[in-house]
């Protein structure tokens, strides 16, 4: 996928992405993840993984950037791309919800990095993580 008509390269991608999981708060798992969302305006909004001992309520990186976005006042379907960093040997990949909070918040067609920390990455689209994804669409009968 050509990215060419972004404000970033992936260099810069996986920078931002870096930088924001150096914040990663894994007192129990150790595995930190970094995401960073490019809004329509070209601002960068960065999420990083945040555990919590029930569990439960930890949140990854990817959902903490998209939400924190539209905390700021992004509206949905407005990103250019999201890039995701991880410590893995292949390029990181999101879990299956963050896919879905991807699908409901930005277009089929959108960029989405996934790198690891060796340099590799890969550039693939929302709705090629998500194929036959369950959205607003599927609500309306």
């Amino acid at each position: 996928m050509d990215i060419s008509g972004l404000s970033l390269t992936i260099e810069r991608f996986m920078e931002e992405a870096t930088i924001a999981r150096s914040r990663a708060y894994v007192p129990y798992s150790g595995f930190a993840v970094g995401a960073v969302a490019l809004d329509a305006q070209g601002r960068l909004h960065h999420g990083c993984n945040v555990e919590n001992a029930a569990y439960g309520p930890t949140n990854c990186a990817e959902r903490t950037a998209l939400f924190r976005a539209i905390a700021d006042g992004c509206a949905a379907g407005e990103f250019q791309a999201v890039a995701v960093i991880g410590e893995t040997d292949q390029p990181i990949s999101p879990c299956g919800v963050c896919r879905q909070v991807l699908a409901e918040l930005c277009q089929p067609d959108m960029p989405v990095i996934l790198g690891n920390l060796s340099g590799d990455y890969r550039v693939t689209t929302v709705s090629e993580l998500l194929p036959g994804a369950f959205t607003s669409r599927d609500l309306n009968k």
